[in-house]
């Protein structure tokens, strides 16, 4: 399996935070040098591993975010 680079070039926000220090936070990431993307996603308390999660453009966030303001 090919090696995925990432980038976290915004840290945006922690979402919530469980017990083992895994935080679901909401940030910028630019995925195999391509440009960044919101994403949301639990993270490893130093930013070693990830867990699945969500990316959206910045229309799609916009889109949620009308959705979410109803």
């Amino acid at each position: 399996m090919a090696s995925i680079k990432y980038e976290i070039v915004e840290h945006i926000g922690v979402l919530s935070e469980n017990s083992r220090g895994w935080r679901k936070e909401l940030n910028r990431v630019s995925w195999n040098d391509a440009a960044p993307k919101y994403d949301i996603r639990d993270w490893a308390p130093e930013h070693e591993k990830m867990g699945k999660g969500i990316t959206l453009t910045e229309a799609e966030a916009a889109e949620l975010k009308r959705l979410l303001d109803r």
